[in-house]
């Protein structure tokens, strides 16, 4: 959650860095700020509530000339969003203007002590306390005078500075959360994602925990927190910038919807050696150490967890081994046996999710490896793991999560096939014969995005409706779960995933005349059992709408609306069943006039507990 941006060089400093306020929106805000430092030495700074609309009205009427900058857009944790508490935040004098991630968990005891000392704290924030405490102890150097003061914060936190008096350098420090440095001819950036600089440069260099960087026209230099220069890993970011725009599309995610097939075509491409077997390079963990593994812990949150709902099924069936799946939200506390025979797999679009990563590390400290699955190279959960894999689906900038959670149930397929393959528990020609089914995937996603016609036709129903309901069996009810979030996420309407045998102990209740019930009757060994429960709400007064595979009609005179997908394997089935829910979900959404992209009181990236 939250964006910022740095930015030194020769350009306009307020253009580039409105620019990448403007790429980093999808993350989620509800103010925003910049702060330049003008040619007659001034610290400039404007901040306003609301969307960068409100900013740039504010600009327009007075830019500020300068070509080094800081800005950011705020998602409120701490103080109400208003332009008081909007970033930057100052201090008393105007000459330090500080930006901020995270939060700062020693805030109240800074503030008594920094208000003993004669401040004047004018914000409920606790990022002001950091703007107090360089003023203090600055001394000719921000950059010391940042380690020092990062020394003394618990928590949190991304920090981005600049100063009156140091007119060449910008100051950027993170601890836990996401920095990375961008790489220009005669300018450099600082963001939360490389999407904020992509436009100017698409190489990229790493951040890592409690470091501290130095950003100047003419170069990069990142320390520790006491002061020993340390080498930073660079890459380049492999796609540009017309991957970060929609293309034509109303929405980002109405155009992340149709790049499904290429994004399960890139996740599985490469992967697939000329013997028709996987090799899957990125998983450093030697062979031995696979086939001693004896437990598999799935830990993620949100439309991840889903994806590691399904990848219990695919590892269970082809493995043998034993795979819970957690809330890693939940996961360190409740104390779980895990050790040098448990892989952990941490699932996390952004690699920075909060809890996801805190999850990590807790299995790391009990000894068990952990494998990273994740869509952004060198992410913090990706660096902090002893392996990753990259779905390498491209970004991904509308908050519901499409495509990425796609690649992520290819990935747990991949994962799946692969221990099964060093464990010796599926010979390579049944290997070889599921790693030829999901190669047909694209095309048959592609098949199912042509069918949507009667899922949009369906939309100003759903709309009006109080509920609904979405049931599937086997691999079908994490997908009912699945689309139950996206239709709370962007229409608002309250909607409950269950499975399916399960309605008649609790759920049925919920059930009133016109109810809709989404069904996921994908051919499978349950889908007798399925159609009986069918009948039970149907039964009830329950409006049916029946999502079923190609020549299997045992649902169909259930269904008050019938939707078709491609026949698969039932275990790919999530791969085509989720694409009408997200359309579902985002037309809907279009019916009551909402914003598809930036859903309400949500963040892309959720970086904070």
């Amino acid at each position: 959650m939250c964006g910022i941006v740095g930015y030194v060089g020769e350009q306009q400093a307020v253009e580039v860095v409105m620019d990448g306020l403007r790429r980093l929106e999808y993350r989620g805000y509800d103010s925003a700020g910049v702060a330049t430092r003008d040619p007659d030495g001034r610290l400039v700074v404007h901040r306003k509530a609301g969307k960068l609309v409100n900013l740039e009205k504010v600009l327009d009427a007075d830019t500020p000339a300068g070509t080094l900058g800081i800005g950011h857009t705020r998602w409120a944790t701490h103080g109400a969003p208003n332009d008081r508490n909007a970033h930057p935040q100052v201090d008393c004098s105007g000459a330090v203007a500080v930006v901020h991630n995270g939060t700062i968990e020693n805030f109240e005891a800074l503030l008594a002590g920094l208000e003993e000392r004669g401040h004047a704290i004018t914000s409920e924030t606790d990022t002001e306390a950091v703007a107090h405490l360089i003023e203090e102890r600055y001394a000719g150097d921000l950059a010391e005078t940042v380690r020092g003061v990062c020394k003394d914060l618990t928590g949190s936190f991304v920090l981005v500075v600049t100063h009156r008096d140091a007119p060449d350098v910008v100051i950027g420090a993170r601890r836990n959360l996401p920095l990375v440095v961008g790489l220009g001819e005669g300018e450099n950036f600082l963001a939360s994602d490389v999407t904020a600089f992509i436009a100017h440069t698409r190489t990229a260099r790493v951040v890592d925990q409690d470091q501290v960087v130095e950003l100047r026209r003419d170069g990069v230099t990142i320390t520790d927190l006491d002061g020993n220069a340390v080498d930073g890993e660079t890459f380049t970011v492999d796609w540009d910038t017309a991957a970060a725009e929609k293309g034509g599309y109303r929405f980002f995610m109405e155009k992340e919807i149709q790049e499904q097939p290429l994004a399960v075509r890139d996740t599985l491409g490469g992967r697939l050696g000329a013997d028709g077997l996987l090799h899957l390079d990125e998983l450093a963990i030697s062979d031995e150490d696979v086939r001693g593994i004896e437990q598999v812990f799935i830990v993620a949150c949100g439309s991840s967890y889903h994806s590691g709902l399904v990848g219990k099924y695919a590892i269970e069936r082809w493995t043998r081994v034993p795979v819970q799946v957690e809330m890693a939200s939940e996961f360190r506390y409740r104390d779980p046996v895990v050790g040098r025979n448990t892989l952990v797999i941490a699932v996390s679009q952004s690699g920075e999710t909060a809890d996801t990563l805190e999850a990590v590390r807790h299995a790391r400290a009990q000894k068990a490896w952990v494998l990273a699955v994740t869509n952004t190279v060198g992410s913090t959960i990706a660096r902090e793991s002893d392996a990753a894999l990259y779905t390498r689906c491209g970004p991904e900038v509308a908050v519901a999560s499409t495509k990425a959670v796609i690649a992520q149930i290819v990935a747990m397929y991949l994962v799946g096939l692969y221990l099964a393959q060093l464990r010796g528990t599926r010979d390579p020609d049944e290997v070889r014969a599921h790693l030829h089914d999901l190669q047909q995937i694209p095309d048959l996603i592609a098949e199912t995005l042509t069918r949507m016609g009667p899922i949009r036709a369906l939309a100003g129903e759903i709309a009006e409706a109080k509920r609904v309901l979405f049931i599937g069996r086997h691999v079908g009810y994490p997908m009912a779960l699945e689309g139950a979030l996206k239709l709370k996420e962007l229409a608002y309407i309250s909607a409950e995933g269950f499975p399916a045998g399960e309605i008649k102990h609790g759920p049925i209740a919920l059930i009133e005349p016109g109810t809709p019930v989404v069904v996921l009757a994908t051919r499978h060994a349950l889908s007798a059992k399925l159609v009986n429960n069918v009948q039970e709400v149907r039964a009830r007064g329950a409006r049916t709408i029946v999502i079923a595979t190609d020549g299997d009609d045992s649902a169909a005179p259930y269904a008050d609306h019938l939707v078709r997908v491609p026949d698969t394997k039932s275990l790919y089935a999530p791969l085509l069943l989720i694409v009408p829910m997200q359309v579902l979900a985002c037309e809907v959404a279009k019916v009551l006039g909402l914003d598809v992209d930036q859903p309400r009181n949500l963040a892309k990236s959720v970086t904070v507990e």
